[in-house]
């Protein structure tokens, strides 16, 4: 390839020619289509415009052998090409990545003494990070907008440059743009790609649109601080975060579900419902709990609990620490030793925080002599681990430092595996639609680049979890390379209210652990095998799926976790004996009710009760007390009228799934 740099007051112009071996001719194939001769050096654009006519506005970059690039790259070689447009998730990278170039293009035309640092695609949108004086203000921010938006009516072609890493420092250097200059440095390449824009240019890998005109709909959101490379021993930068849709309609519609996500934030909800807090007295990333958010949280817990026990498993409860060998042991010291925290001295010994739950259950397995004949067995635990997440990072109840974990670990003989994972897939539907998540993405994800263990056993155990999805029914997409270290795994996404996607379950299959703790049971044969270890969890961090389901119901709990199902709300301070009489009542078949006998209106009773989401308002006056009946009102404003006591009872209890009664009633006796 020859490339010609040319650099000059400061703008960087470049034309790319692909070297053409004379009469050398390529095949090109565009799936749908066919394949077609070209001459070696076609460009996509002209290879996309000669295969399908055309070529729609919609389409601004091209995947070449399922890696994305340039309309203007040049074939070289067969291969096979595809349009990219927003449509696909590589073709939102190029449109995204695209628009954070806008952006910073914006803000060094508007600030420039900005510093340009890093800006990707992200989720939903893009950043860019920038060293500034000062954080940006709102205001900032608008100038900053204006201006992309007249980059993009102004079209800027987009080239793209290829320079050796030596000009490209010097070129950064001049600019006084360090962090380039830094992140140049260490690139192992010889050579680097820029992009250029009217006077803009910026180091990328690329690919991007064709010109600034392709990007229609852009939007800043807000800006944040944020650490260089992550480290908060680096300087804090200015990040700020954009999106952008190709028509208006989709970004107002993005924008009206952002709306929407900061309704659901459960760290808005969570203070609002009095469910929990996190106080700097306390420690970061370390959870209060308070009386409706334990009460909830000990909903959630019972039923776990129960369905554990129906389902198989045996309970356990393990320590907060353990000695250090334990986790020299099972390997975390040294895959895991910077997500815990440091050790504390005992007695001259060392001790760890627990970050796993694992080791206690392999040494409950170790305490007696194993049959093939106990196999499978089922230890499951809600146990809390520790775990040490840099600040930047910590989030409400999604991201914390100290979580109780739904686990469970299963070990059984090899033939056991396909059959215990499919019945774990289906006691995780199970868990997941009772708690209201009805849509699932399932990934079956294979052995890493980092793995132990032996090429057959992860065959044998990739094997199984597929024929466990394949019988199960569900359908799931291969994540290749992305098992952890000791063996493959199922994960599991829940999507919410909103569409968004969580990670909450996972099956792993583990023949990493039993070896390393010296695990067996005799088989059949008289004589000893290993175990295979299966780590499961169903809701994850207790902590998280909490968080989840406050976003996922916006606070609105179905009244089997409503912390109060019900309140008795007296009109006046003559129907207080009535009004507790009610209460009484309803208490004593198990039904969570609260009075209020404060001295306010009936209005603002209700408005009060409405805020806290109550499912039933029980409104009693003395036309109630003379009827012995209540007048009741669901949260949502509906006006259901007056009913007895015994009507009000099987109402609230037509919400309420059956084992919630009979547990919810044995509690209260």
């Amino acid at each position: 390839m020859i490339v010609h740099v040319i650099v000059g007051g400061g703008v960087v112009s470049v034309s790319v020619e692909a070297e053409k071996i004379q009469g050398e001719r390529i095949e090109i194939s565009l799936p749908g289509t066919g394949t077609k001769t070209f001459l070696a050096g076609v460009t996509a654009r002209d290879v996309l415009t000669e295969m399908i006519g055309t070529l729609s506005p919609e389409v601004f970059a091209v995947r070449i052998n399922g890696a994305s690039g340039d309309l203007s790259t040049p074939l070289t070689e067969s291969a096979t090409v595809e349009p990219l447009t927003f449509a696909s998730d590589d073709g939102k990278e190029v449109y995204r990545h695209s628009s954070t170039h806008i952006m910073a293009q914006a803000v060094k035309d508007v600030f420039p003494a900005a510093n340009l640092t890093i800006g990707p695609a992200i989720d939903d949108g893009f950043y860019y990070d920038f060293s500034f004086e000062r954080p940006f203000t709102p205001e900032d921010l608008e100038k900053i907008e204006a201006r992309a938006h007249e980059i993009i009516r102004e079209n800027y072609p987009v080239h793209r440059l290829e320079m050796s890493k030596a000009d490209a420092i010097k070129l950064f250097q001049e600019k006084g743009e360090a962090f380039k200059v830094e992140i140049i440095q260490q690139i192992e390449d010889g050579a680097v790609s820029l992009y250029q824009q009217g006077d803009f240019i910026d180091l990328c890998r690329g690919p991007h649109v064709n010109s600034t005109g392709q990007v229609k709909a852009f939007k800043l959101l807000h800006a944040a601080g944020a650490y260089w490379r992550g480290d908060e021993r680096n300087p804090m930068l200015q990040r700020i975060y954009g999106t952008s849709f190709p028509t208006q309609r989709e970004l107002d519609a993005h924008l009206h579900k952002l709306e929407e996500i900061k309704r659901r934030d459960h760290r808005k909800l969570g203070k609002e419902l009095d469910l929990f807090s996190i106080q700097d007295e306390t420690g970061p990333g370390l959870i209060l709990w308070h009386p409706k958010g334990s009460l909830i949280r000990l909903l959630i817990e019972n039923f776990w609990r129960d369905q554990h026990v129906r389902h198989g498993y045996d309970l356990l409860y393990s320590p907060h620490v353990a000695r250090l060998d334990l986790w020299k042991t099972s390997g975390h010291v040294d895959y895991y030793q910077e997500n815990m925290f440091a050790p504390m001295t005992v007695e001259a010994s060392e001790y760890q925080l627990k970050p796993m739950n694992c080791p206690f259950h392999l040494m409950v397995y170790k305490s007696h002599l194993r049959s093939y004949r106990e196999l499978p067995l089922r230890y499951g635990e809600l146990g809390t681990v520790y775990r040490y997440e840099r600040s930047g990072v910590l989030h409400g109840l999604m991201r914390v430092r100290g979580f109780t974990q739904d686990d469970a670990h299963i070990f059984c003989r090899p033939d056991q595996i396909e059959s215990e994972v499919r019945s774990v897939l289906d006691f995780t539907m199970f868990m997941l639609r009772r708690f209201g998540f009805t849509e699932f993405d399932l990934y079956l994800s294979t052995r890493p680049e980092q793995a132990v263990g032996t090429v057959e056993k992860w065959d044998q155990a990739t094997q199984a979890l597929e024929a466990a999805l394949k019988g199960s029914g569900f359908p799931y997409t291969i994540d290749p390379g992305e098992g952890v270290f000791y063996g493959p795994k199922i994960d599991l996404k829940i999507r919410d209210a909103l569409g968004r996607a969580w990670q909450c379950s996972t099956v792993q299959i583990d023949f990493n652990n039993p070896e390393r703790f010296g695990l067996s049971y005799v088989g059949d044969d008289g004589a000893a095998h290993q175990p295979i270890m299966i780590h499961r969890a169903l809701l994850g961090s207790i902590e998280r799926f909490f968080g989840i389901l406050v976003e996922h119901y916006a606070g609105v709990f179905p009244t089997w976790l409503a912390p109060v199902q019900a309140k008795v709300l007296p009109i006046t301070d003559k129907q207080a004996d009535y009004a507790s009489h009610v209460r009484e009542q309803l208490a004593d078949v198990g039904l969570r009710v609260d009075l209020d006998l404060r001295n306010e209106k009936i209005g603002f009773k209700i408005r009060e009760a409405e805020k806290a989401k109550i499912p039933y308002m029980l409104v009693v006056g003395d036309r109630e007390r003379e009827t012995q009946t209540v007048s009741v009102r669901k949260r949502s404003g509906t006006n259901v009228g007056a009913m007895p006591i015994t009507g009000v009872r099987d109402l609230i209890r037509q919400d309420v799934p059956s084992d919630q009664l009979t547990r919810s009633s044995s509690t209260n006796e």
